[in-house]
């Protein structure tokens, strides 16, 4: 048994999907699969019932995650020790993020990283998908956040999970009191979008047209925060991914129906790059975060 079969089973025990977790290892599912029929061959029990599509611990596979989890977090402590006396505590990790991400989930998490390696350097842009994209394929940015990109072969895509957009306005809208709004509701509303460069832009002007609505776009800004202080000073409204979204007295988050706006941000990586130990550090701070409430 080598350490990389306990590593597999981890990732497949921790998202219960063979495709994600080939993702997350960055190898194929072959691949995958592949070491995961050695490990159960070599422990004598299936550790996992593959009933179609749905992927489930066995009573064997829960017994070995349970004695393996406590090794595998000794052997990363142990790893890291090693590491902060040698070229994991120096260097730069060059990220960039879509706008609704830089204002919680990616600063949270730089926090972290650099409480932990406060030699290394950190640089984050904030840029749309399409540039996120388009500058990890070109090797000038080591991990992006953002939403899976289309016809980028060269790109790893690994999802975080799945954010509901929300209507934001100010306390003295007349929609402020809704428990909820459909879409068409928005036919002629007054609102401050996102520009068009941007994915999530693309994906209001869908849902928008699905449902027959045409908003008003009184003004478009490339910024979260800009977003949410011109709603609480005007009459508009906004859109905005709920991970971007603080709760405050003088504004209203109302989910969305009809249809519901709903995105999938994850990690861009450039295939068959070296990725230093220290930006797969944080890749996996940013992982944990996207699990947990901010």
């Amino acid at each position: 048994m080598e350490l990389r079969h306990l590593r597999y089973f981890d990732a497949v025990a921790d998202t219960l999907n063979f495709t994600r977790a080939a993702e997350r290892l960055h190898v194929t599912q072959s691949t995958l699969s592949h070491q995961i029929r050695q490990l159960e061959d070599e422990v004598g029990h299936p550790l996992f019932d593959r009933a179609g599509k749905r992927v489930a611990l066995t009573e064997a596979g829960e017994i070995l995650r349970s004695h393996m989890a406590p090794a595998l977090e000794q052997i990363d402590r142990g790893v890291q020790a090693l590491r902060a006396d040698t070229d994991a505590m120096q260097g730069r990790i060059r990220l960039a993020t879509t706008p609704s991400f830089n204002t919680r989930l990616v600063p949270s998490c730089v926090a972290a990283f650099l409480d932990h390696y406060p030699t290394i350097q950190v640089s984050v842009e904030e840029l749309s998908a399409r540039q996120i994209a388009r500058r990890v394929q070109s090797g000038h940015l080591d991990l992006g956040v953002a939403y899976r990109p289309p016809n980028a072969p060269e790109l790893w895509f690994e999802p975080l999970y799945n954010e509901e957009l929300m209507l934001v306005v100010n306390a003295d809208h007349a929609l402020a009191r809704r428990r909820r709004v459909r879409m068409v509701e928005l036919h002629h509303a007054r609102m401050v979008l996102l520009p068009a460069v941007f994915s999530t832009r693309a994906l209001l002007d869908e849902c928008f047209e699905a449902a027959g609505a045409e908003p008003r776009v009184a003004a478009e800004l490339n910024s979260i925060a800009p977003m949410l202080e011109l709603i609480r000073r005007t009459g508009l409204a906004g859109i905005i991914g709920a991970t971007a979204l603080t709760p405050a007295d003088d504004l209203r988050f109302i989910p969305l129906e009809d249809p519901t706006p709903i995105r999938t941000p994850g990690l861009l990586w450039k295939k068959r790059a070296d990725r230093p130990p220290m930006t797969k550090l944080l890749a996996a701070l940013l992982r944990k975060a996207s699990t947990q409430p901010l």
